[in-house]
Order: structure tokens, then sequence, then C-alpha cells
């Protein structure tokens, strides 16, 4: 695996949630500042040693209302 994506979606309480897809790897981080970090935190805790992608990819989601 070259490649890991992660969906980030900011949360009403103003923090931002990373899940990846395809895997059970889950954050919450109060910050942007903090994203990064946390979520590198995480694959790596979740993959065997030399077994982490490569590539970590960040899709930011975000929620619109548009009046019809």
């Amino acid at each position: 695996m070259n490649e890991i994506l992660f969906l980030v979606e900011e949360v009403p309480e103003g923090d931002y949630i990373a899940r990846a897809l395809g895997e059970s790897i889950f954050t919450e981080v109060d910050d942007l500042a903090n994203l990064h970090q946390q979520v590198r935190d995480a694959v790596h805790c979740h993959f065997d040693e030399g077994k982490a992608p490569e590539m970590i990819l960040l899709h930011f989601v975000r929620e619109g209302v548009i009046q019809a």
C-alpha cells in the first residue's frame, strides 16, 4: 500500500474528525495545526513496522446548504 486516504470533517464543536477509508483508523483533533501529526501518529500505530503507507492524503469535506 503506497497511500491512505482520510476524510476530514469539522464537527459543530469546532474540532476535526479524520477517518481513513478502507482501514479502521480514526482520530479527533482540536485544531488544524495538530491534524497532520495526529493522523501520522494514528497511521503508524495502526500498521506494523515498515508496513505503513508512504503517503497520507487528506480530503476535507464541508457541508453546504443551498436554497432550492
